[in-house]
């Protein structure tokens, strides 16, 4: 019995192991056929694990190895075989690279992964999917070059990788596609030239290469294979050279977009055989020669886009044959003759842009027939006669530009009819009669531009009926009667500009109704009563000078938060000063001259943190004593007090650092004037009229003391007559010598004139000296000379002065002494103007034959100098010297950036702070002199000139009328080449921007230290052109600037389309800094 029962134990343990054994093989049997996925799920799992992991659990969570088969998988599609033919996955974060095991889908004909933040490069492997017919890899991080094994996909349709990291050229064996439908390779950084072989894609329908800057070189002939072509687009990149003219084998291209390029050459008349084109944008190139009258062939283009080239001739009647544009835009251009009738053919035309060009002619009644029209601009040409378009047939019409052109005749009454019409400019041109009432009732107008014509009449009240009104310029016209009170209704009018005309009566009240307005200027009319009581609390800008408004200054004034300047000088008002004008912490200019204050100045104006510009209490009745919290006021630079019967010492002026005009003239001040180089600089006639004044050791301005100052400017005109007298003897000998001559022209005992800047400008001047030494640089011509002199100046042991000696350059010149254009303007120009970055002038000797200049020694030289080392500038010994060793050190940029700012602050205040404007002329690095810390100072304004003024005293030869030249004055040589505006050359209106862009080059050539005309720059390209084109490649713009520079920052502003100095100066100043 126990060995039986022990067999059986045996027996049963025995079969125990086999049960476990069995379990054991059907458990691993089990698990094996639960993964055991078909060779493409594997492929795809693989690529999977290449993944992000986060992201592949959420964009891929499906993708299980337990499944049988791929074919139910988000984005993976299959056919009736369970054979993957596609892979598509989009607008997901995979976050990983492309796959390189899909060999394993042999059937795999479609792969889309665009838009699932793919990175790094395309590998070669895809050359192994040989059924690949659609490829879209696009709005990815693609990088490397595009495989050339890529053009082994014979089969291939359609190429999708645009918006990528792509580098490297267009492989050449890309024609190796014949399949080729679509080719998509457009905002990546593609480089090199367009392979030839694109020729043999005959059945590509879209090539799209655009965006990718260092594209380069011709559009290759034979791009007109590929006959099939709907779409070519090559925008932004650097293609150049001419249009070929197989372009026109295209037959069946519908769109051809190679703008913002570098093409150049005529339009090729072939085009006119694409007829099936519809849209050619072909702007922002540099395309000569005429538009070619076969575009009129093209009878379904619906786009013309031609503007910003160098087109020249006329505008082709043919293109009245394109029935079906509907935007055309040929501005920019230099295109002449008349604008053709058969525009009016263009039934569909919506936008119709001719501006600046050099049209002339009528605007041609029959643009009437363009029903459709929405946007006309004909502006910056040289149209003339009436505007005789029937409005009333332009009933879609929203904006018509016409502004600087010499149109005459009223302003029709019909444009009323155009009631969707929201912005109208006719400024500058010849218009006459009154502004039709009719006008006002347009409900959506918002701007309405009619400065500087000739219009007259009374501003009718129906202008409050146009209540979306944002900005309104009637200025410079002969306006008459009252503003009327319905512009209260004006809720949205930011900009009102009425000045220059000859309005009367009051401000209204109800202006206090307009809550968004900001800019307000009413000067130089008729107005009487006072200010209202009220303004609204956005102004930013208030201007009502040159009128006859009376009354006390208003409160209310000081309630002003955003103000920033006031001027409401050259009138009648009375009273004190209101003291709540130190509550507008905003303010940068204050003008109250020329009125009748009275009683103290308050210690308020003392208090304002952002006066900077110019502080203006002269020709009133102010009394008392200089507010001891003037002193606060550093950032101020100008201050005129002069005329009123202040008392009291002036050192409560001494700590205004940043001052570079004062005027004090005319007071009852006493003491002795501050002992600082600012105060010891001040011309006399900027300190008369002061009887206790005491300066220089004893001597009163206005007193009997004073005879002193005039012995010293006697002594002045006889040194300066002795320095002419020397330099004509010196030149004689000169002469001599050269032509070895018996009978040397002498210089008769001529009698010559001189004089300092708006006064004695020199009081401690005793005489020139006669040893005469190599001097500054003070604006060099090849016509002018400089001398550098010294000047006795008591215990100082003697000042040093600049020199510049101009020559007549004929007889007829010397026969007038104020004949000369260049002499006058630069006395008329700098007597008038301080400024901390203009070039100070001292004062001034001529007779018949020689005119001499006397300026502050600058001892650094010019910018020109100083940017190209070694050029004739630089420091000239001592500190200057010392520095310059040093420009090229840690801080070389800030250097710079100051001298660019302080350039840029000059012109503003010649442009927006003097009246009126004064256009320098000639803005250039030798032209910008550097003072010992190398502070800029600009200089030479021999070809200055007044903007705005509508007569000059030229012809007069009265020294004290002596006056810059008025605009229509032509120079002989108007600008230095290099740094001369574009429309110099086209003989087109002269105006400020004209400063903006020599300042512009200048500021490139601060940046990249080359000279504009730099004979090192390819192809002997201009400055400006150079840059243009490195940056339309999309190249790095750091390449461009001086090694070490970091100007980045400043390089994004030049690109403006001249903005004004006051901006230039606001960006380099930086953000924090509030408008000027």
């Amino acid at each position: 019995m126990p060995t039986l029962l022990l067999n059986t134990l045996f027996l049963n343990s025995n079969s125990i192991s086999s049960l476990i054994l069995l379990l054991i093989t059907i458990s691993s049997t089990s698990f094996f056929l639960c993964t055991a996925i078909d060779e493409q799920g594997q492929a795809l799992l693989s690529w999977k694990q290449t993944l992000n992991a986060s992201s592949a659990a959420t964009v891929l969570s499906l993708w299980r190895p337990s499944d049988p088969s791929p074919c139910r998988w988000f984005g993976v599609s299959c056919d009736a075989n369970d054979a993957v033919v596609g892979v598509s996955i989009n607008s997901t974060d995979l976050q990983g690279p492309l796959p390189t095991t899909f060999a394993a889908l042999p059937s795999l004909q479609t792969l889309v992964l665009s838009d699932a933040n793919i990175s790094g490069p395309i590998p070669k492997e895809f050359a192994t999917y040989r059924q690949l017919r659609f490829l879209d890899l696009s709005k990815n991080q693609i990088s490397g070059p595009i495989p050339a094994e890529l053009c082994q996909l014979r089969g291939l349709e359609t190429l999708i990788v645009n918006s990528n990291s792509l580098q490297g050229p267009i492989p050449d064996d890309i024609g190796s596609l014949a399949n080729l439908t679509y080719l998509t390779l457009y905002d990546n950084d593609l480089a090199g030239e367009i392979p030839a072989s694109v020729g043999r894609l005959q059945r590509l329908q879209v090539f799209r290469a655009g965006g990718n800057q260092n594209l380069k070189g011709p559009l290759p002939p034979e791009i007109g294979n590929c006959s099939d072509l709907l779409m070519l687009g090559l925008a932004e990149t650097g293609i150049s050279g001419s249009l070929p003219p197989t372009i026109g084998l295209l037959k069946k291209i519908q769109t051809i977009a190679i703008y913002t390029a570098l093409l150049s050459g005529p339009i090729p008349e072939e085009i006119g055989n694409c007829t099936e084109l519809t849209s050619l944008y072909l702007y922002q190139n540099s395309l000569s020669g005429p538009i070619p009258a076969q575009l009129g062939e093209l009878k379904k283009l619906q786009t013309l886009l031609l503007w910003q080239n160098s087109l020249v001739g006329p505008i082709p009647p043919e293109i009245g044959l394109c029935r079906e544009l509907v935007l055309l835009d040929l501005s920019l251009n230099l295109l002449s003759g008349s604008i053709p009738s058969s525009i009016g053919d263009l039934a569909n035309l919506q936008q119709l842009q001719l501006s600046t060009n050099q049209l002339t002619g009528p605007i041609p009644p029959e643009i009437s027939n363009c029903t459709s029209l929405t946007d006309l601009e004909v502006d910056n040409n040289g149209l003339s006669g009436e505007i005789r378009i029937n409005f009333r047939k332009l009933r879609n019409l929203t904006l018509f530009y016409a502004w600087q052109n010499r149109l005459t005749g009223s302003i029709p009454a019909d444009l009323a009819q155009c009631q969707n019409l929201q912005s109208v400019d006719l400024s500058y041109n010849n218009l006459t009669g009154a502004i039709p009432r009719e006008v006002f009732g347009l409900q959506n107008l918002t701007k309405l531009l009619l400065l500087s014509n000739e219009l007259s009449g009374f501003v009718p009240p129906d202008i409050g009926n146009c209540t979306n009104l944002f900005r309104l310029r009637l200025s410079g016209n002969r306006l008459s009667g009252p503003i009327p009170a319905e512009m209260g209704n004006l809720k949205n009018l930011n900009f009102l500009d009425m000045s220059g005309n000859r309005l009367v009566g009051v401000i209204p009240p109800a202006i206090s109704g307009c809550y968004s307005l900001e800019f307000l200027d009413l000067h130089s009319n008729g107005l009487t009563g006072s200010l209202p009581e009220s303004l609204p609390k956005s102004l930013q800008f208030v201007d009502v000078s040159d009128n006859r408004l009376s009354g006390s200054l208003v409160l209310g004034i000081g309630s002003l938060p955003e103000l920033t300047k006031l001027n409401v000088g050259r009138n009648r008002i009375t009273g004190p000063i209101p003291p709540e004008l130190g509550s507008c912490n905003k303010l940068q200019l204050l003008d109250l001259g020329d009125n009748e204050f009275s009683a103290e100045i308050p210690a308020q104006l003392g208090q304002l943190p952002a006066l900077e510009i110019s502080l203006n209490l002269s020709c009133n009745q102010l009394s008392g004593a200089i507010p001891v919290e003037f002193s606060a006021l550093g950032k101020l630079s100008c201050l005129d007090v002069s005329h009123n019967a202040l008392d009291g010492g002036l050192y409560a002026l001494a700590a205004l650092q940043n001052l570079v005009s004062l005027n004090i003239s005319f007071n009852a001040f006493s003491g002795e004037l501050p002992n600082t180089p600012f105060f010891r600089r001040l011309p006399l006639a900027d300190l008369t009229g002061n009887r206790g004044l005491i300066v220089s050791g004893g001597n009163g301005p206005g007193s009997d003391d004073d005879r002193s100052g005039r012995a010293a400017v006697s002594v002045l005109k006889l040194a300066m007559s002795v320095l002419v007298s020397v330099s004509a003897l010196l030149l004689i000998a000169a002469l001599f010598v050269l032509l070895r001559t018996n009978r040397p022209r002498t210089a008769a005992g001529r009698r010559g004139q001189g004089g300092g800047v708006g006064g004695d400008a020199v009081p401690e001047a005793g005489r020139v000296d006669g040893g005469h030494r190599a001097g500054a640089d003070v604006g060099e011509r090849d016509r002018d000379g400089e001398l550098r002199g010294g000047v006795p100046g008591g215990d100082s042991g003697g000042a040093t002065l600049a020199v510049k000696k101009m020559w007549s350059g004929t007889e007829r010149e010397e026969e007038s002494f104020s004949g000369s254009g260049a002499f006058r303007n630069e006395i008329a120009a700098l007597g008038s103007i301080r400024h901390r970055n203009i070039v100070r002038l001292l004062g001034w000797g001529a007779n018949r034959a020689t005119k001499l200049l006397f300026y502050n020694y600058l001892p650094n030289g010019s910018l020109s100098g100083y940017l190209h080392r070694g050029g004739g500038g630089g420091g000239r010994g001592g500190e200057g010297k010392q520095q310059q060793q040093q420009q090229g050190g840690e801080g070389e940029w800030e250097r710079r950036y100051e001298m660019a700012v302080g350039v840029a602050h000059a012109v503003a205040y010649l442009h927006h702070d003097c009246v009126p404007a004064i256009l320098h002329g000639d803005v250039k690095p030798l032209n910008v002199l550097l003072g010992p810390d190398f502070e800029p100072y600009l200089a030479d304004f021999g070809l200055a000139r007044l903007l705005g003024a509508a007569n000059s005293n030229s012809n007069s030869n009265s020294d004290s009328n002596l006056d810059l030249q008025p605009p229509n004055f032509a120079p002989p040589f108007a600008g230095s080449y290099g740094y001369i505006a574009p429309e110099y050359a086209s003989m087109q209106r002269i105006t400020a921007k004209s400063d903006v862009y020599s300042y512009g080059v200048v500021l490139l050539e601060i940046l990249t230290g080359r000279h504009p005309l730099d004979p090192t720059l390819p192809g002997g390209t201009h400055l400006v052109q150079w840059v243009r084109d490195h940056l339309q490649r999309k190249l790095d713009p750091i390449d461009l600037l001086d090694p070490g520079s970091e100007a980045g920052r400043t390089l994004r502003y030049r690109k403006c389309c001249r903005p004004s100095p006051f901006r230039c100066y606001a960006f380099a100043r930086g953000p924090t800094t509030g408008p000027l």
